[in-house]
């Protein structure tokens, strides 16, 4: 029996091993980040990217707001304002992840489940909080208020 050898370009922290000759063993995760983020230095260092993560909003106003709020109208007035304020960031990630799914348009012929359509849905689903958040409030207010009151006949 052959024994297995390393793969050349495996991260230098862990060993990818193959088997026998003829058996092949599928890459990890870190296998493919490792070959990925190798593969794309060149092009990363012609087109440089921010190296923070996106600013993190300062929600203490908003929680503060939001502790102090004692009628439904009142949470629902903070809510909305955080979702108005999130609204550009959560568009602006769904627009990248639709630029993705359409890369070279890849999209065109895709099968239901492959990379462009699961980017397509991610897209959508960028969006999901701001349609929950406002359809759970929306709900509150509801609750709060009731049905509107029947006109009365002049």
């Amino acid at each position: 029996m052959s024994r297995p050898t390393p793969t050349s370009d495996a991260p230098a922290d862990r060993t990818t091993l193959h088997g026998p000759p003829g058996h092949h063993t599928a890459p990890t995760r870190a296998d493919l980040l490792h070959r990925a983020r190798r593969d794309a230095e060149q092009h990363l260092a012609e087109h440089p990217l921010p190296d923070r993560p996106l600013p993190t909003p300062d929600l203490a106003p908003y929680l503060a707001a939001l502790a102090a709020a004692e009628t439904p109208a009142e949470a629902h007035a903070v809510t909305r304002h955080l979702l108005d304020a999130a609204n550009p960031a959560l568009r602006a990630v769904s627009e990248y992840l639709l630029a993705a799914a359409q890369w070279r348009d890849q999209h065109r012929r895709a099968a239901p489940d492959s990379p462009p359509k699961v980017l397509y849905r991610a897209s959508a689903a960028a969006l999901t909080p701001l349609v929950l958040a406002d359809l759970a409030t929306e709900q509150m207010l509801q609750a709060a208020y009731g049905t509107p009151p029947a006109r009365q006949k002049p």
